[in-house]
């Protein structure tokens, strides 16, 4: 008798799949891992910032490295969620954790990571927002979405990779759009899921993170249908929640494994930051939180202000002593072990370096926990309290004395000038009539594609197209303009570091030679 397929594994254009496109797995999901590894847009992350411009260094994470790493943590925690009755049917009644959905989802979760990482991302939403009126903005995980929906064209369908729904969902780390879905919108809830919230310093701009523009919502609908009576709708899926929190696990390891072999990770700075927290943490309980933050650079402070934050961002979990004995296990094993002997790139440096990552991914992995009804800050895939604490102070260990550094910020500043000047020189080319018909062939295209998509929003969700201002966009020209606002928003989102620097050059005269690479060409 006919069955019906897996809700889970049904795709956006089934008809497609007739379509001559060659995949060499026989499960729906094992394709998407295969079509997303595939994809050139995978393939750039290896030329993305992870934290630093790994250019020329094979000491250091780029884009695509980390990606590899996440899922190979995110693999080992879906097995982990399965392989035990318990969790493994909690999991079944949540929707279900496959994992190679788990996997894919880990290997494109950073798609859409603009050249240079984080600091890329801020800027381009700030041009989003204001100089094009994108009430969207720019968010690298909404970019993620569109990519694997909209912008790849190498796949089985003219846009987008054709993924399954599960896969789709997986990739959805914050399950909403910026301001317009779902409604009530998360961020009016009491206590807003991770990353919901208004950010503090830019009122009225809508949720600080979220996964899907509003052209891209239909997909974000469709992908989360099968598990539509499964977790609520702010909710993550199961496997949306394993690939999140291996991205967690990666970021808290990896990147201070690379800044101690490059050399800047020193110990006498953890050390003291750490140590002093330890030896006074009775008096810094008692200082007053301006105190803390205007003498943030003496030893300990900083730490006692994490402390606190994590009171008040997250009580559900925070505690006093796991806190401290997180402090003390990071204490001992990255700082007096691994930290004590500045690396030389000999074998004992190296297999020092492998031991310290591979002990704690176990121990992290292994402290992985599944609960049916958690806190809105946290996944259905979380970890144990004493795991949680020592994730965090990893955390803290790489922002203070690697993200926080001046050369870094020094660094950061220039590639933002960058990349501002490269949207204001596409969007001059753009706006010349004389040469515009020499537009970068994916640029034009991207403009026609963008076009037909907020065309077709005026048409039937007027309501969608908001500018920043939040007032209604109504008419051909604004239609228009939020079009070529995107394209050329998702055209530089595109690029390497290297080519987003190449380009400008080219484009400003600054090179004598004629640039061309037919990637982005």
């Amino acid at each position: 008798m006919d069955t019906q397929p897996d809700p889970r594994s049904r795709r956006r254009d089934e008809a497609a799949e007739s379509g001559g496109f060659a995949d060499l797995a026989g499960s729906p999901f094992r394709v998407d891992r295969d079509r997303i590894v595939a994809s050139p847009f995978f393939a750039r992350l290896a030329g993305v910032t992870q934290v630093v411009n790994a250019s020329g260094s094979a000491l250091l994470h780029n884009r695509l490295t980390h990606s590899l790493k996440v899922a190979q943590v995110a693999r080992a925690i879906a097995e982990r969620v399965t392989a035990t009755d318990d969790s493994g049917q909690v999991a079944a009644k949540l929707g279900g954790c496959d994992p190679d959905v788990a996997e894919a989802a880990a290997l494109g979760h950073d798609l859409g990571h603009p050249p240079f990482g984080h600091l890329g991302e801020q800027v381009l939403d700030r041009i989003a927002r204001h100089r094009y009126g994108l009430a969207d903005g720019f968010e690298g995980n909404a970019q993620t979405f569109r990519i694997v929906t909209t912008t790849e064209v190498g796949g089985p369908t003219p846009e987008g990779l054709n993924l399954t729904a599960a896969t789709r969902a997986a990739l959805l780390k914050y399950p909403w759009a910026r301001l317009h879905f779902p409604t009530p919108h998360p961020a009016a809830m009491d206590v807003p899921p991770r990353g919901a919230a208004e950010p503090e310093e830019s009122p009225g701009t809508g949720s600080a993170k979220f996964s899907a523009y509003s052209t891209e919502l239909d997909d974000l609908r469709q992908g989360r249908a099968p598990f539509a009576d499964r977790v609520e709708v702010w909710q993550q899926t199961v496997e949306a929640s394993v690939m999140d929190l291996a991205d967690d696990i990666a970021y808290a390891i990896h990147d201070l494994q690379d800044f101690h072999r490059i050399g800047v990770l020193q110990h006498a700075s953890v050390a003291t930051e750490l140590g002093q927290w330890r030896a006074t943490m009775g008096e810094l309980a008692e200082l007053p939180a301006a105190e803390l933050l205007d003498q943030h650079r003496k030893p300990g402070r900083s730490l006692e202000y994490l402390r606190r934050r994590m009171h008040a961002k997250d009580g559900w979990v925070t505690d006093d002593e796991a806190f401290a004995a997180a402090v003390a296990k990071v204490r001992g094993e990255l700082v007096d072990e691994l930290l004590a002997i500045p690396f030389d790139g000999s074998i004992e440096a190296e297999q020092a370096t492998a031991r310290f990552s591979a002990r704690w991914t176990a121990r992290l992995v292994n402290g992985v926990l599944v609960t049916t009804a958690p806190p809105t800050r946290t996944g259905h895939v979380t970890l144990r309290p004493a795991q949680w604490h020592e994730v965090q102070v990893l955390k803290f260990v790489h922002r203070r004395f690697v993200l926080q550094r001046p050369d870094l910020a020094l660094h950061q500043r220039g590639q933002a000038t960058l990349l501002a000047q490269l949207v204001d020189a596409l969007d001059a080319w753009l706006a010349d009539r004389d040469e515009a018909h020499r537009l970068p062939r994916r640029l034009h295209d991207l403009v026609e594609l963008a076009h037909a998509e907020y065309s077709g929003l005026a048409r039937v969700a007027p309501e969608l197209l908001i500018g920043a201002t939040g007032e209604p966009v109504r008419g051909t020209d604004a239609v228009r303009g939020l079009a070529r606002g995107r394209a050329v928003i998702d055209f530089v989102a595109s690029l390497t570091d290297r080519q987003a620097a190449s380009m400008l050059d080219a484009i400003s005269g600054r090179s004598e030679q004629p640039w061309s690479e037919p990637s982005v060409l």
